[in-house]
């Protein structure tokens, strides 16, 4: 095997898992487009659930983790499509990105407030970063939360149930991952070098 076949392999490597990651993410959310369009809402937050804990249980058997966010992500998806089955009232199911989305905002931000940087507990393996770098991501990634909930609201309040589905399927996941990719630039300005780690 030749060093650009084996740097290929290596490359695969590091790209599976996060790979299999967005797969279990996306997984859940497209189902329940498809289940809504042709089942409606109460259908589609049913097998949304459902879909939830198949893709923590898979996460845990392949990966032998769950990440932060998917399970608290799960755990309200639960609560309130319980609560919206429960009351056949799609409102709790509509309610849950604000809901998510704003935790995950007040944990960071209020992070910030007593001086900690809390995203570099949840992707402090995958990035090496100076604190000034942790501190910039924590401070984006928090608004960016913001942003998200304050959208999810202005839709779902504005809009028919089948284009807030959609654009829970097709309008956050794209503009996530768009601000991921903006992120890059931080995220080589503010990389470890080799020499501090070591030091």
């Amino acid at each position: 095997m030749s060093s650009e076949d084996k740097d290929e392999q290596i490359n695969w490597d590091e790209l599976r898992p996060q790979l299999i990651k967005l797969g279990l993410e996306l997984g859940p959310l497209i189902l329940f487009f498809i289940v809504n369009a042709r089942a409606g809402i109460f259908v589609a937050t049913a097998w949304f659930m459902a879909a939830m804990a198949v893709s923590l249980a898979l996460s845990w058997l392949i990966m032998k983790r769950i990440a932060i966010m998917p399970l608290v992500t799960g755990i309200v998806v639960l609560i309130f499509g319980g609560l919206t089955l429960w009351l056949q009232d799609d409102t709790f199911i509509k309610m849950k990105p604000t809901i998510v989305n704003s935790l995950f905002a007040v944990v960071l931000l209020g992070g910030l407030l007593f001086g900690q940087n809390l995203l570099k507990y949840v992707f402090g393996e995958v990035y090496k970063l100076q604190e000034e770098g942790w501190r910039q991501m924590t401070l984006r990634w928090g608004l960016f939360f913001v942003v998200l909930a304050i959208l999810n609201e202005v839709v779902w309040r504005s809009f028919s149930t089948d284009i807030w589905v959609a654009f829970k399927v097709w309008g956050i996941m794209p503009l996530t991952f768009v601000f991921s990719i903006l992120q890059w630039p931080l995220l080589t300005r503010y990389a470890v070098t080799g020499e501090e780690r070591g030091a």
